[in-house]
């Protein structure tokens, strides 16, 4: 398991180098002195836990505290603060910001070490329940719901630029037979050989793949074109024909096939996710409807969806 990272916030020098030689052995330890430097580590090294003076020239603690706290990216991050205030008043504060602790100085490196390791695991524990949480169980991908929401990301950081975003949505062609034939858990099986088939082709354009729901599979392809995700979808293809599933129950040919809808636009402000989720759907609908194990692909108008 990887290290922690504990960033030390303290204008005190020596309270610094105590708190490092508590805590060198076991963990990944930054530096910051003053609330403002502590902000601009954070946002860089994303840390573990934040052991945070409350007295610091310039922003004190509980305003570097709130400011952490209204930062999307270290909201959840534990915050622990250090102070000789002995105030009752000021934990009280503290502990309303959104800290979690105080630890009162001079710091006793024991009680120090004790404290960080409870708050580090139950972070741990919440980062790994957060992860179950947007996962598919079986396939290891993207749950439906993580991927609109990384895809309502993606539409508007593209729109900034006019740049494209390419969605494909793939069904396995006569699933409910297979799982007639076969059982499911081989059912379960030809899901997963399909979802790493998927991960595989879509590597090199840094895709994001998400099991939609069932049989179907839903990848989102930042920045590509049009010829792009074209080929994109062909290799998801050749991987999934690759795999030479059996499936002696389809109307197709001797092994399990996918059907596949590609959707293309360039984004504008305003566009959601649902706009692209429905053009692929009505590609993958047009794809079955010629006779399934193809790609289809259109283009759409950036027209802002309400």
């Amino acid at each position: 398991m990887n290290k922690a990272t504990i960033l030390i916030v303290d204008d005190d020098l020596a309270n610094i180098e105590i708190m490092n030689a508590a805590l060198e052995d076991e963990y990944d330890v930054c530096f910051a002195s003053s609330g403002e430097d502590a902000l601009d580590v954070a946002r860089a090294v994303q840390p573990d836990l934040v052991l945070l003076d409350v007295v610091m020239p310039g922003i004190d603690g509980f305003e570097a505290c709130r400011k952490l706290k209204s930062d999307p990216l270290l909201a959840d991050v534990p915050v622990i603060f250090t102070t000789g205030l002995g105030d009752s008043e000021a934990e009280v504060r503290g502990l309303s910001l959104g800290a979690i602790d105080y630890i009162t100085k001079p710091v006793q490196p024991a009680l120090l070490r004790a404290r960080v390791a409870n708050h580090v695991e139950l972070k741990r524990m919440r980062d790994r329940l957060a992860q179950m949480a947007v996962t598919d169980a079986l396939t290891g991908l993207s749950n439906r719901r993580h991927l609109e929401i990384d895809l309502a990301a993606d539409c508007g950081r593209l729109a900034r630029s006019g740049e494209w975003l390419s969605v494909i949505m793939i069904d396995i062609d006569f699933f409910k037979q297979f799982n007639d034939t076969y059982g499911h858990q081989a059912g379960d099986r030809c899901i997963t050989m399909i979802a790493s088939a998927l991960t595989r082709a879509i590597r090199q354009l840094s895709g994001k793949a998400a099991r939609y729901g069932g049989e179907e599979f839903l990848c989102a392809l930042p920045g590509a074109d049009p010829q792009s995700a074209g080929e994109v979808a062909l290799e998801i293809k050749r991987e999934v024909d690759a795999l030479c599933i059996p499936h002696k129950t389809s109307r197709i040919g001797p092994q399990v096939t996918v059907s596949i809808g590609v959707a293309c636009a360039r984004c504008t402000d305003g566009m959601a996710p649902d706009h692209w989720i429905a053009a692929a759907d009505a590609q993958l609908y047009k794809s079955k409807s010629y006779g399934r194990d193809r790609v289809t692909l259109d283009c759409f108008d950036g027209i802002p969806s309400h």
